[in-house]
């Protein structure tokens, strides 16, 4: 009798799955002819604005389209550069397949999204226009604007380390005030703290280990299996050939102690 029982729940659970409706996201986008990506208006070294160089990110994109054969059409989303959380961005389907310019494999963008394979790792960076031992008693410039990055960790840091913490909103303003000394240092995440420090020949230092690191990722819909892995493929083919390293050293994103 038990073995009925556990074959009939085989049984349903397999009858089940063949009632699932088949994934057509890759289907749909070569029917297309174009793939759909969401990326916040500016978020340098990411996304540039600059059509000659225009990203990170959007370089990617590049090469994943014509890897799939289609075109690329690039949807700017303003929330993704205001608000730090995904869930109030407004995205959906219908505008993008894939979301990209700053998204964070955490916990909180796992909840509703799939993520992709990681192409660098971000967290919470340091960057001076001399090395600094401590930021004790420093004036610290604070800029946040990508999701995901543990926030209030970064605020208890500061806090306990007696810095005071200046909040930013551009990396225009916080390249200023380590220019002209109004800030001692800087935090911001990594990749745009890598940059900085490239442009003007500055420091930078990853945030102590209690504050995490990440992997950076494209954001994809839940269930976009076929998608998820061309995505997955065409990035190891990129990480193994030296592209996804080229196109970083393009922007001044460099590895960081």
């Amino acid at each position: 009798m038990r073995d009925l029982i556990s074959f009939g729940a085989v049984l349903a659970l397999l009858v089940g799955i063949s009632l699932l409706p088949p994934d057509t996201s890759l289907r749909e986008i070569e029917r297309a002819g174009a793939l759909r990506a969401c990326v916040p208006p500016l978020y340098p070294p990411l996304v540039t604005g600059d059509p000659d160089r225009p990203g990170v990110d959007i370089e990617l994109l590049q090469v994943l389209a014509q890897r799939i054969g289609v075109s690329l059409v690039i949807n700017e989303n303003g929330a993704m550069g205001r608000d730090f959380n995904p869930r109030n961005w407004g995205l959906n389907r219908a505008q993008c397949q894939v979301i990209a310019g700053g998204v964070v494999n955490s916990a909180q963008t796992r909840s509703f999204l799939e993520t992709g394979p990681a192409y660098a790792q971000t967290g919470w960076a340091v960057v001076s226009p001399t090395s600094v031992e401590s930021l004790e008693g420093k004036q610290v410039g604070v800029l946040t604007l990508i999701s995901g990055l543990d926030r209030i960790g970064l605020a208890s840091f500061l806090r306990n380390q007696g810095a005071t913490a200046r909040i930013l909103t551009s990396p225009e303003a916080l390249a200023d005030g380590l220019a002209d000394g109004t800030l001692d240092a800087g935090v911001t995440e990594a990749m745009l703290a890598s940059r900085l420090a490239e442009e003007h020949d500055w420091t930078v230092a990853w945030a102590p280990p209690e504050l995490a690191r990440y992997n950076m990722v494209f954001g994809l819909w839940k269930g976009d299996i076929t998608l998820k892995r061309v995505i997955d493929q065409t990035f190891a083919e990129l990480a193994a050939d030296g592209t996804i390293a080229a196109i970083m050293a393009r922007y001044g994103v460099r590895p960081i102690d």
